[in-house]
């Protein structure tokens, strides 16, 4: 009895063993950090007072980030001119101190793969933030010092999933050349520089009273990983092993997520239901994900025995994915710790989460101390899409730390997003959600940093004293 095309297709969707291995990550943030006093400080050189105005001040005192990494401090030029920087002006300072950031985290990710610049044969970028030509990635290239012929991509429009949408295609690209027997080393980079834009966001705030949260959540970040096919010669022992993915987008939801072009810079698109749709989706895509993977071990088959890599687009996306897949803050243990430190960097984030979650202090605070072997990473974008893979993590690998010195940026040189109809829910049920999500928060910062156990109540307290009458 031959077997049905059911079988027959499960079978063929199946994933192998691709021998596909990242050997090397790295992340830079810019040296200055922004907490919620920089918001206030710029509204008051530049902006009257408004309820919408204060409406985002309120918000941005209960997003539980502590600070967002920025290329510049509050006082820098551009966010202090009369007017908000055209999308030229901001294109000359990514190109400037954003691409700066982008080589060093490559030079970062390079040393612990153990690999020269030259040793690279595809190079697969994303941003959501530039959309030069040549792309940002062609002088990644040039100042690394690559003079070989690489095959190189610029993925763009895909926002906060662009980290893994880079990895899967990295991915594809590597099973390519094992086709054809060749090996491929493919430098992925994300970038983003999100700071510059909180002018623009302000004057929509201002001019149209709309609530745009953007501000309150974005920072600037660069990541990058070496993705290995191990064909040709033996490199670095793998960080991660990754053996599998899956990719989709919810249908009719492009006018729910989006990071809209506009004369000066980009504009955060989001609406109130990407929390609620993004949970909804992570269920099915992970199981869909386990069905591909027939040779995991027998302790692996709920959310909950795995750890999790997701990008933290907001403390709504966190909080939501917990409770659709019943799984605890220290499961995110590195997401919070991005989130709280450094804020949504967009495409970049993910990358810095899976860095991130290596280090020898989260796996201190491992659910039940213990860590997992196997890493779901997940994130969400425009359309809205989910990337969502499968890592498995080489306990045995020692990091491969690059020293650098001095600031990588010239000092002074400088989802969740914005609802952009102005309108929405009013400002008693929004203080009333912002309460619950802060308390959950709370208990979550607890749990993942023990040590500041005050800082949970603190938020809670401050939730609580928001008066509604």
């Amino acid at each position: 009895m031959s077997p049905s095309r059911d079988t027959q297709n499960a079978i063929s969707n199946q994933f192998g063993d691709l021998n596909l291995s990242i050997t090397g990550l790295g992340t830079e943030y810019p040296p200055h950090q922004l907490d919620p006093a920089c918001l206030n400080t710029l509204v008051s050189r530049h902006y009257p007072n408004s309820p919408a105005m204060d409406k985002i001040l309120m918000i941005n005192q209960y997003t539980g980030i502590d600070s967002r990494s920025a290329i510049g401090t509050v006082d820098h030029p551009l966010a202090n001119m009369d007017r908000a920087p055209t999308i030229a002006e901001l294109c000359n300072v990514f190109l400037k101190d954003g691409v700066a950031l982008a080589v060093t985290a490559a030079r970062k990710a390079l040393h612990e793969a153990q690999l020269s610049p030259l040793d690279i044969t595809h190079v697969v970028s994303t941003t959501c933030t530039n959309s030069a030509n040549p792309g940002f990635d062609h002088y990644v290239c040039k100042q690394l010092g690559m003079t070989q012929p690489v095959e190189k991509v610029l993925l763009h429009g895909i926002g906060c999933s662009g980290g893994l949408a880079s990895l899967r295609t990295a991915a594809n690209l590597a099973l390519g050349s094992s086709f054809r027997g060749r090996k491929a080393r493919v430098l992925v980079v994300a970038l983003e520089i999100s700071s510059l834009l909180v002018r623009s966001e302000l004057d929509s705030v201002n001019e149209l009273q709309q609530t745009r949260i953007g501000v309150t959540l974005f920072s600037d970040c660069a990541s990058a990983l070496v993705l290995s096919n191990n064909v040709g010669a033996k490199g670095a022992e793998p960080v991660y092993e990754l053996l599998g993915w899956d990719h989709r987008i919810i249908p009719d939801t492009e006018e729910d997520l989006g990071f809209d072009v506009d004369p000066l810079g980009w504009k955060v698109v989001l609406s109130p239901r990407v929390p609620k749709l993004a949970g909804s989706v992570v269920a099915p895509t992970f199981n869909d994900l386990l069905s591909t993977l027939p040779n995991l071990p027998p302790d692996y088959q709920n959310a909950a025995d795995f750890d999790w890599a997701l990008h933290p687009g907001g403390a709504t996306i966190l909080s939501g994915v917990e409770k659709a897949m019943n799984i605890s803050a220290e499961h995110m243990r590195a997401s919070y710790d991005t989130y709280i430190n450094h804020g949504n960097s967009s495409s970049a984030t993910i990358i810095s989460v899976m860095d991130r979650l290596r280090q020898k202090d989260m796996d201190e605070l491992a659910p039940g101390g213990k860590v997992k072997d196997f890493i779901v990473g997940c994130a969400f974008g425009p359309g809205i899409a989910i990337e969502m893979c499968m890592l498995k993590r080489n306990m045995n690998h020692a990091k491969r730390t690059l020293v650098t010195t001095g600031d990588v940026t010239p000092p002074e040189t400088e989802s969740e997003g914005s609802r952009s109809d102005g309108e929405g829910e009013d400002l008693e049920t929004e203080v009333k959600d912002l309460k619950a999500q802060g308390e959950e928060l709370g208990e979550k910062l607890n749990a993942v940093h023990p040590e500041i156990p005050e800082q949970g109540d603190s938020l809670s307290e401050a939730l609580n004293g928001v008066e509604l009458d």
